[in-house]
């Protein structure tokens, strides 16, 4: 191992194949918390990669245990880095960078930006656009709440991911259904086996474009800002069909959404590192969806490094150690896409050969999550969707529509199981 190891916090396999390009052998101290190590075999995979020096089994997503390993494992005090990986690693990173003196994002903004209601209360006093919110633990109270604000209603969890849990309501007689579905929280092996503290949301649903805002900052000050377009499947669940980076929108908005994300910055104290900020946009006016203290998901980093033409991990990584971070570009180059992909229920009886899609004109990458013989689940969530295919375009227009003709073609076909 380096004399300064990096602690990455959640397993992330593209992670680690990207930190291949810069960082040496032996470097990395993985920590995972077990239940995830024995489900998603990362024991193997960690000695299968030279980066990573050592894999800490450790219960990351409770309370207090930043401190405790801060403690524990006093050999890894002088760690360059604390970089958190996926969402439910971001408290903790935060926590364990303070305890080391180095960058982080700073525990308090963490602990906001992974609570929605108290996101909510923050930036609201900020001056900066919510939906109007409140926490509730029966149907009944969401139903009140419908009764007192005219329109649809997003119910949701406070702290979830991956568009876990989260349905749109448009009458109260739907009310019973949705709660029995939402708060079932079944994210499979990316999630401990110990339950998780159930907390559900409503609030009004706003009608506009959705958009995010992906920055890299440094002491509360953005170094590099992108707006990507949001595409969503329709249906009542609304999980994400597709990203467009950059967004093909005026300048005025693009810095408009720039400009609103650096102000959630100053309303949690953000510190450094990378935030994933969504926006809806109604008349105007951008509304504060939620805001990730990480590297954005859904191969949006991919599309930033295809658009820009530099690499994101290693200028997010020179960040977070404290170094000179190179120039960073201010317009793309060219429009890169990702568009997804579900499936009618059933099981798997046959999957379009990749190699087909990889070979259309403008695919530069494509992939998928299931085989011939696996089960389809309705699309409640991110965690449903099937395939991706990826595609770079000198416009937005190109790039989308050669997406969306190849996605078109990644056929799954599905049998309904006789009941």
């Amino acid at each position: 191992m380096t004399e300064r190891p990096i602690i990455l916090v959640g397993y992330v396999p593209p992670a680690l194949a990207l930190l291949r390009e810069f960082q040496p052998d032996g470097s990395i101290v993985l920590v995972e918390e077990p239940d995830i190590v024995r489900k998603r075999d990362v024991r193997a995979a960690a000695a299968d990669s030279p980066l990573v020096g050592e894999l800490v089994e450790w219960e990351y997503q409770l309370p207090g245990t930043a401190d405790e390993f801060a403690n524990a494992r006093p050999d890894l005090a002088s760690a360059a880095a604390v970089i958190p990986l996926v969402e439910y690693a971001t408290s903790f990173a935060a926590r364990l960078a303070e305890r080391l003196g180095i960058p982080g994002a700073s525990s308090g903004a963490a602990a906001l930006l992974r609570d929605k209601p108290l996101l909510r209360r923050a930036t609201r006093a900020a001056g900066i656009a919510n939906p109007v919110c409140r926490e509730v633990d029966s149907p009944g109270a969401v139903r009140e709440f419908m009764a007192e604000h005219h329109g649809p209603v997003i119910l949701k969890p406070t702290n979830r991911q991956a568009a876990v849990g989260i349905r749109v309501l448009h009458e109260p007689g739907e009310v019973d259904e949705a709660w029995a579905v939402c708060v079932v929280h079944d994210e499979g092996i990316f999630v401990p086996d110990r339950p998780m503290p159930l907390r559900m949301l409503v609030e009004t649903y706003v009608h506009g474009h959705e958009y995010s805002v992906e920055m890299l900052v440094r002491d509360g000050e953005p170094l590099f800002a992108n707006v990507t377009d949001k595409m969503l499947f329709p249906g009542p669940y609304p999980v994400e069909r597709g990203h467009v980076v950059p967004a093909a929108i005026g300048p005025d908005l693009r810095a408009l959404l720039a400009e609103r994300t650096t102000d959630v910055l100053r309303a949690t104290g953000f510190g450094t590192g990378v935030v994933h900020c969504e926006w809806i946009v109604r008349d105007d006016t951008p509304f504060l969806v939620e805001c990730a203290g990480r590297l954005p998901g859904d191969g949006i980093a991919e599309l930033l490094e295809r658009a820009y033409g530099f690499s994101l991990g290693r200028a997010y990584f020179a960040l977070m150690r404290g170094d000179d971070v190179p120039a960073l570009p201010t317009e793309a180059a060219r429009t890169a896409v990702v568009c997804f992909n579900d499936a009618v229920p059933g099981t798997i009886t046959a999957i379009t050969d990749l190699d087909q899609i990889r070979a259309l004109p403008g695919v530069v990458s494509s992939s998928k999550g299931v085989s011939v013989g696996d089960t389809v689940r309705e699309l409640h969530s991110s965690w449903d969707r099937l395939a991706l295919v990826m595609t770079c375009a000198p416009t937005a227009h190109e790039a989308v529509l050669l997406a969306e003709k190849a996605i078109g073609q990644l056929q799954i076909d599905t049998v309904r199981s006789a009941t």
